[in-house]
């Protein structure tokens, strides 16, 4: 049986009273999580007022009140519970167990809580409850221990559909893996694509439960493989099924097929918490978390000179230091690089021993100028290690950055694709070689970036990306190779490709992988605020209960993902520009902000991820996407009209673009289809109407960021009318009240938090 989401440590509350809370179990979903903690807080609530026995009728009653809707929750939950149990034979025992104790012990803290059970009143007219302490306490312990038994055994049946669902991956693939004709390669894949589309269902949402970070960044990395492999396994397997003989198209599809299966069992050993063959999981290695423990200790120094010793500290240095021979002794690092990470390693070395001197002084004795000394080399030691982390930072990611503009144009592949095309074996072997190089170049700056990561999440998808490029290049030389071998076969040229695609979207991954670790290491967190623009529950079910959710097949879902991917890009490069304004409250800037988090919202759904889970989700935050872009131009159009300046044409161009391009996807977003083809044909026409509007406004944000600092610097391009600010209220009172139905979606509380009041397994 798979691991359960909890297994260690747990969800505990204590009050005053001495009270404690321990279920022995560590909770490792947000789902189980919050459908504990109103639980603990109703339990705590009812022990802490037993510190004061005596109480008034009012206070009495309101506790009896708290008792009774424990019992009442705990009962409905039990109910759901025993319904799960009667369906899933194997939990039935255990499940039936939990529920019985659980109901036992909120019968129980509903007695005890009852100002009818017989306890008589003191000579003052007070009434004492809660004679019996021990019973309290025991039956809150044994409630909370029984639910989040109760919620584990549900989980497990998460965690059993997940392993279900790949089991059954696995056997399809068994079957595409021998198929030997057409045909039947067809029918079965049809039904692969179908397992494979339930699988990123229960995974993408096993992803966004997961509480650990790391967990589902390593989540993500696999679902990400599989996602690429499905559409390389298509064309991989296509192409030997018509040339059966060739090695290099069986090599490049065997490529595919083990990918594959490696993946479905990284995302096993995460739902499950175990790893393959009873393997121990490699610690992580990076030089900023070596960095920031040793930074950490020697600024611990200041509080208490005894709790660890030189010995450790020197060790820990050397530690960090020898793992910067990975950037030193690295042939892209560049030689003005290296020579000042390796000036500034000997200057960590010699401050720690001035450090270290200090140290063994102070400890002698504690005189002020010892103290003051001691702080001086404390702050010597911590600005040199921070200088050192500056540096390795720089080294990394400016080759990261230099590497991905050299390979922007993407040459090599281009080379690969005509020496195939023109059957020249020989151009194909020489460019494979500088395709190698490439990966090489691209595998290291990898290893490098992983170091300066910040994050374990990103230190995750530094590894995704040396994986990727380290197994993809293979895969496009066999897929080269093998159309060099068949220059007229279309199908081999379909192949190359989609793995050349796989390529550059990689690329383009590693561009905002190195952006996010550029925001970790300026104090940002990269992450993007959650603008949820769903429909609130009953405000649209007239409209969204009679469609059916519709489900794409492995062509379209990749046509779409690489859709999503273009949308992304545009929105690093929209926040990009919006970090260089001077004014993060400005009008324009929030309102580009708000679309570029909307345009977030809808990449997640192409990755199967996020808020939006069904077609129909994607169409409303499409048009209230739509909406928002014709509220900016609304706002561009007020700032223009004040303005005189030679650049204000170039921003009333992107403001004709933008009004049509936003009425035409408010359009498609409204406009009802039915069936597959028509609701893929949609879907397409959201996306790429959305992307074209974000493109307008990456252009719009630095002309805007340009004609405000030059009216800021006086050089007069605002005309002499009312101010900005007074026509746009203006403007806003004349408004029409559509925008006023769609800014109230802004203020949903978020889809994924669990209902309260333990009816967490009504969703399972």
């Amino acid at each position: 049986m798979a691991t359960s989401p909890c297994s260690s440590s747990g969800v505990s509350s204590s009050s005053s009273s001495g009270f404690s809370m321990d279920t022995g179990l560590e909770i490792k979903t947000k789902s189980v999580e919050q459908t504990l903690i109103p639980l603990v807080s109703q339990i705590t609530t009812l022990i802490n007022h037993k510190e004061k026995p005596k109480k008034s009728d009012k206070t009495l009653q309101a506790i009896q009140r708290v008792g009774q809707a424990v019992n009442q929750a705990v009962a409905r939950f039990v109910t759901v519970g025993e319904t799960i149990a009667s369906e899933n034979r194997e939990l039935k025992e255990e499940m039936g167990f939990a529920c019985s104790e659980a109901r036992r012990a909120g019968e129980t803290i509903a007695q005890l809580t009852d100002m009818s059970s017989g306890q008589l009143p003191d000579p003052d007219g007070q009434v004492t409850i809660f004679t019996d302490k021990t019973g309290v306490v025991k039956a809150a312990r044994l409630l909370l221990s029984s639910i989040t038994k109760v919620l584990v055994l549900a989980d497990r049946i998460v965690i059993k559909q997940i392993i279900t669902s790949r089991n059954k991956v696995l056997a399809t693939m068994e079957l595409l893996e021998k198929v030997s004709s057409f045909q039947e390669f067809v029918q079965i894949f049809s039904q692969f694509g179908n397992e494979m589309v339930e699988f990123a269902h229960l995974t993408g949402d096993r992803q966004n439960d997961l509480k650990s970070e790391k967990k589902k960044a390593s989540m993500a990395a696999a679902r990400a493989v599989l996602e690429k492999c499905t559409m390389m396994l298509l064309t991989a397997s296509k192409t030997c099924l018509r040339h059966p003989d060739c090695e290099s198209a069986r090599i490049n599809k065997e490529g595919v097929f083990q990918r594959m299966r490696l993946a479905l069992e990284q995302v096993i050993a995460i739902v499950t918490d175990s790893r393959p063959n009873g393997e121990t999981e490699i610690a992580p290695i990076s030089i900023y978390s070596g960095i920031k423990e040793f930074k950490s200790k020697v600024e611990g120094l200041r509080d208490n000179l005894y709790f660890l010793s030189k010995e450790n500290l020197s060790t820990m240095l050397e530690v960090i230091l020898e793992h910067t021979e990975d950037f030193t002794d690295s042939a892209y690092t560049s030689h003005e690089n290296r020579e000042r990470i390796l000036e500034l390693s000997n200057q960590a070395k010699m401050e720690l021993e001035q450090l270290v001197s200090v140290w063994i002084q102070a400890q002698a004795q504690k005189t002020k100028d010892v103290l003051e000394d001691l702080e001086l080399a404390i702050l010597k030691t911590c600005q040199c290690i921070v200088d050192l982390k500056r540096e390795l930072h720089s080294s990394a990611t400016t080759l990261a950055t230099d590497l991905l503009k050299y390979h922007a144009d993407h040459m090599i592949l281009k080379a690969l694709k005509i020496a195939g095309g023109e059957g020249n074996l020989e151009a194909v072997a020489e460019f494979t070689c500088k395709l190698s190089e490439q990966k090489e170049q691209l595998a290291e700056s990898c290893r490098l970036l992983r170091h300066v990561s910040g994050t374990e999440p990103l230190e995750i998808t530094c590894i995704h990306a040396e994986d990727t490029f380290q197994v993809t290049g293979p895969q496009i030389v066999s897929a080269a190779e093998t159309l060099a071998l068949h220059p007229t076969s279309k199908i081999a040229k379909e192949n190359l490709d989609v793995f050349c695609e796989a390529w550059e979207s990689q690329l383009s991954d590693m561009s905002i992988l190195v952006r996010e670790i550029n925001d970790v290491f300026e104090g940002k967190r990269g992450e993007k605020r959650a603008y949820l623009s769903l429909p609130r529950p009953g405000k649209h079910s007239a409209t969204l209960k009679t469609l059916k959710p519709v489900k794409l097949d492995v062509e379209e879902q990749g046509k779409i993902a690489k859709l999503g991917l273009e949308l992304r890009l545009l929105t690093s490069d929209v926040d990009a520009e919006s970090e260089k304004w001077e004014d993060q409250e400005n009008e324009l800037l929030r309102h580009g902000q708000t679309m570029s988090s909307m345009a977030y919202t809808m990449y997640l759904f192409t990755r199967g991820e996020g808020l939006l889970k069904t077609t129909q989700d994607l169409f409303h935050q499409a048009e209230v996407f739509a909406a928002a872009g014709i509220k900016l131009s609304s706002v561009l159009q007020t700032f223009s009209n004040q303005l005189e300046d030679d650049d204000k044409p170039l921003l009333l161009l992107e403001i004709e673009k933008l009004v049509p391009l936003s009425q035409q996807l408010q359009i498609a977003a409204r406009t009802p289809v039915q069936g597959k083809t028509a609701t893929f044909s949609k879907v397409d026409t959201c996306i790429q109407k959305s992307k074209a509007i974000m493109m307008i406004l990456s252009q719009v944000l630095p002309i805007c960021c340009k004609l405000l600092r030059k009216c800021k610097a006086g050089n007069g391009c605002y005309r002499s009318t009312p101010t900005w600010r007074e026509n746009r209220l203006q403007n806003i009172a004349n408004e029409d009240g559509l925008e006023g139905k769609s800014v109230e979606a802004f203020g949903v509380k978020s889809l994924e938090h669990h209902v309260a009041n333990l009816t967490f397994l009504e969703s399972k």
